[in-house]
């Protein structure tokens, strides 16, 4: 097989994610024409077809769908190679941290990150968002150095550390709002994983279709603000709109206690780095309401 060209699998990428030549030939700056040769020029080295091509329906084929993941992963391992190449004096190490949209949301993450910058010089950072369900397998294959989690993997050779506690709070924009009278509510579920959906399935009034289901605490604070409903969100997520009386505590609703945790591979090259980040004093511990 001929040396592959990153090119042709960002572009590769485009058109499966608009699954359309022409949309795709448009946000990477091209001709149709030239995002067709190289998908064929691909196709070529590959020996297969990646794509169907109808009118107003490209799909991928099973070759194309069995390349994603990997060319998902070639170009985010070669985006941190060429980052770690460049690095200067002044920035003489990189660290890639990946946590998923939920935890980037927190608030006091920001301050941690910046603490780390504080403590350890010359440290450039790499910050991923990256499916909750992806965070393993990323690490394993290295397009991570960490993540950030609040259910660790059961997997040899890692090690694990928490970072910080906090609460899942049930919360409605209505004032004396009870878990009885939450029957009659609409449902705001943000998707929490495993842990979270054995403990909310255990909560009687609060098995109903949800009116929105979300991977985002932030659009699932935006509805629970502005409509009459009811879900739970992480204290550090709405500590504010509580003590600003904008959202309140849902009375007799359980409390769901949780952890952050840093999970990284024992063997890691930059285990010494990551020990550094451990020590930090992550200032991300906030009181729940």
């Amino acid at each position: 097989m001929k040396t592959l060209d990153t090119d042709l699998l960002k572009t590769f990428l485009e058109v499966t994610k608009t699954r359309h030549f022409g949309r795709a030939a448009e946000h990477l700056f091209l001709t149709q024409s030239a995002v067709s040769f190289r998908v064929r020029q691909l196709e070529s080295q590959l020996g297969n077809p990646l794509f169907t091509r109808q009118r107003h329906n490209v799909q991928l084929t099973a070759a194309g769908e069995r390349l994603l993941p990997y060319a998902e992963a070639i170009l985010q391992t070669w985006g941190r190679a060429k980052q770690d190449v460049a690095l200067t004096e002044e920035y003489n190490s990189q660290i890639t941290i990946g946590a998923s949209a939920l935890i980037w949301e927190f608030d006091g993450i920001s301050d941690w990150i910046n603490s780390i910058y504080e403590t350890i010089p010359g440290l450039a950072l790499r910050l991923e968002s990256i499916p909750r369900q992806d965070l393993a397998k990323a690490l394993l294959d290295k397009s991570v150095d960490l993540f950030i989690t609040s259910e660790p993997p059961k997997i040899d050779g890692i090690r694990v550390f928490k970072i910080r506690d906090y609460q899942l709070q049930l919360v409605s924009k209505e004032l004396n709002c009870t878990l009885a009278s939450t029957q009659t509510m609409p449902l705001v579920y943000l998707d929490w994983g495993a842990r979270f959906a054995i403990q909310h399935s255990k909560i009687t009034e609060l098995q109903k279709t949800p009116i929105l289901h979300s991977h985002s605490s932030r659009m699932a604070l935006d509805y629970l603000l502005t409509h009459t409903s009811v879900g739970y969100l992480p204290a550090p997520v709405i500590n504010q709109n509580v003590e600003n009386k904008e959202l309140y505590l849902v009375e007799g609703a359980p409390v769901m206690e949780q952890a952050l945790y840093l999970v990284w591979q024992e063997k890691s090259e930059k285990a010494e780095l990551i020990e550094q980040i451990t020590n930090i004093n992550p200032k991300m511990v906030t009181k729940s309401v």
